[in-house]
């Protein structure tokens, strides 16, 4: 620096420059709490700007909630479902059977395939997680939680789903069930997520939607070679448990792990 050159000085006051007299502060500004501020509070919660708040507020609580969370398999199914059903059953056993592996269960939280999964790992000593979601109707996390997160935006819950699971079984389900099974495929057949390991259990129920996937969206060139494979259908839930839970610690040992 020569002798003539001063240090470049920074100002960092967002502040805009006011001339010689009293003004307020930013303290003094945040801090007031008037009609005018109440009203203009109430308008600014239902704007844009505020809602990149609340979005970024929800990953940051997903993210310290599952930052400490182990080997995990994220499971999917049907809220409908009732405990005298063969397939809540089956969830709940897979629950159990992941358990005893040391391996932690994420659902959505709700009812039906979510709760009878929870179930299985909760009474059995495992992590269960449930990611529930904000909805129309009353649903809300079931019983059988050890962590229970409550998501208002579908998105960033979705991004917790597959950033911290190692694999995926989706049971018999609805709409939503088929809307995560065709993001997690299409999130591994682009490459935005590593191969892993999806298991779509009960052909009776799964069968014409893979036979479709083959003769129309294959044969039909709408798909590559290949991709059809990227998920397999099973029939036997402990088979399925084992599959997933060999995947899971094999990844871990690997230290391929997600997450």
């Amino acid at each position: 620096m020569t002798s003539n050159q001063r240090p470049r000085q920074i100002d960092i006051s967002l502040q805009p420059k006011r001339g010689k007299g009293k003004h307020s502060t930013s303290d003094q500004r945040i801090l007031s709490w008037t009609q005018e501020d109440r009203e203009r509070a109430a308008e600014f919660v239902h704007s844009d700007p505020w809602r990149v708040q609340r979005i970024t507020s929800e990953f940051v609580a997903g993210f310290d909630a599952f930052a400490e969370v182990g080997p995990a398999v994220c499971i999917f199914g049907s809220a409908r479902l009732k405990p005298e059903s063969p397939i809540y059953q089956a969830a709940e056993t897979l629950g159990q059977r992941l358990a005893e592996r040391g391996i932690t269960v994420i659902t959505g939280g709700g009812p039906g395939i979510m709760e009878a999964t929870n179930k299985g790992a909760f009474e059995h000593g495992g992590e269960s997680i449930g990611a529930g979601i904000e909805l129309p109707f009353e649903q809300g996390i079931n019983q059988y939680v050890n962590t229970g997160l409550e998501f208002r935006y579908f998105f960033v819950r979705k991004v917790m789903f597959v950033k911290y699971s190692h694999g995926f079984v989706f049971m018999p389900g609805g709409f939503g069930t088929l809307d995560e099974a065709f993001e997690v495929i299409t999130l591994i057949q682009t490459g935005k997520l590593p191969r892993t390991t999806v298991i779509l259990f009960d052909s009776s129920y799964w069968g014409p939607l893979v036979e479709w996937i083959k003769t129309t969206l294959r044969d039909g060139g709408f798909i590559s070679p290949g991709d059809d494979e990227l998920f397999t259908v099973m029939d036997d839930i402990e088979e399925v448990a084992r599959v997933m839970a060999d995947h899971v610690i094999e990844a871990h040992e690997n230290g391929t792990e997600r997450g």
